[in-house]
């Protein structure tokens, strides 16, 4: 396989507020792939958890876990020499997603109901995972939150930013690219995204780490 073959199946992951959705549409442009977004504003429960989330969390969780595998059909069903694809998600982030909000017995039912829908989910080829200090995770959150009014606590995305910490320390399921995206701007710094997407080329087994080296023009 050419270096800059790109995998088949590219999985984006990382907190809220990291980048996952806007890397996967950039790469996905850039490499002529397909593609899958899990589409959270779809949630018709996601408005309320954020406001009771323990009156709410098992349906809201529940509706992401059947949403996210109806997703991954997608890539079960094409044909496996087209184009690559990128989805903004991991299948495996649905239950670290339920470990944090459901109580011991919602947790229970959801894991019978999650290890038999996920029995045939597409194993990506390449996980990205993005990560960055809960301070800036949260700053990047509430400034998107005064655009779509969805109220996020600070405690919750420190919850989930040290249960994705916790889950790659031990994730060996496909090649891992840990990805520091702290100071990373692909949207306006071309530079930036063009050494993340090299990386992400060039990756193709193991566990690598990615900490981007700040561009700084010639005087």
């Amino acid at each position: 396989m050419n270096d800059q073959t790109p995998p088949g199946f590219i999985a984006i992951e990382g907190p809220i507020g990291v980048g996952k959705t806007t890397l996967a549409r950039k790469l996905a442009g850039d490499l002529n792939g397909d593609l899958i977004l899990e589409n959270a504003q779809d949630n018709p429960f996601l408005e309320k958890f954020y406001n009771d989330p323990q009156a709410i969390a098992l349906p809201t969780q529940l509706f992401f876990l059947f949403q996210r595998m109806k997703q991954l059909k997608k890539i079960n069903q094409t044909d496996m020499f087209s184009s690559c694809k990128v989805a903004d998600f991991l299948m495996e982030k649905d239950s670290l997603f339920a470990k944090v909000t459901l109580d011991k017995d919602e947790l229970e039912l959801y894991q019978q109901v999650y290890e038999n829908l996920t029995i045939d989910a597409a194993k990506p080829d390449l996980v990205v995972y993005l990560q960055a200090p809960t301070e800036i995770l949260i700053k990047r959150i509430q400034s998107r939150s005064q655009v779509n009014g969805q109220p996020i606590k600070s405690e919750y995305i420190t919850k989930i930013a040290e249960a994705y910490t916790r889950f790659f320390h031990y994730y060996d399921k496909s090649p891992l690219l840990i990805v520091n995206a702290s100071g990373l701007d692909i949207v306006n710094n071309e530079t930036d995204y063009q050494q993340l997407k090299q990386q992400i080329l060039n990756t193709r087994t193991g566990r690598h780490y990615f900490n981007p080296i700040p561009f700084q023009a010639a005087n």
